[in-house]
């Protein structure tokens, strides 16, 4: 088993940031039981203005494969066509980017 640390970055249209915020409010339960089975974690999405900070952990073998089955799911699917169109993709060209995980600390004694 696998665990690895995500940072994603993403910029929200101005005019969305109210409708990303009310979806993330009432996610579909077929979408968290999808992230599950796809081995996220303590999975939280932040906002500051525009700005949408993803941080996630992944338990699993295969993330490539995990990711491949969560984007294949129909409700997810359908989830993406409400949560897409948020993104102002004009820069990257993408709706998150990852970022370089530069420093962890677990908190957890080494004894």
């Amino acid at each position: 088993m696998v665990k690895k640390y995500f940072g994603q970055i993403g910029k929200l249209k101005p005019e969305m940031v109210e409708e990303y915020k009310t979806l993330h409010a009432a996610v579909w339960p077929e979408v968290l039981a999808m992230i599950g089975e796809c081995g996220l974690r303590n999975y939280s999405i932040f906002l500051t203005g525009e700005t949408v900070f993803s941080y996630f952990e992944y338990v699993g073998e295969n993330y490539e494969a995990d990711m491949a089955k969560m984007a294949a799911d129909p409700a997810t699917k359908r989830w993406w066509t409400f949560t897409h169109p948020c993104f102002d993709t004009s820069l990257t060209g993408d709706f998150y980017t990852d970022c370089e995980q530069i420093f962890y600390f677990s908190g957890e004694s080494s004894e």
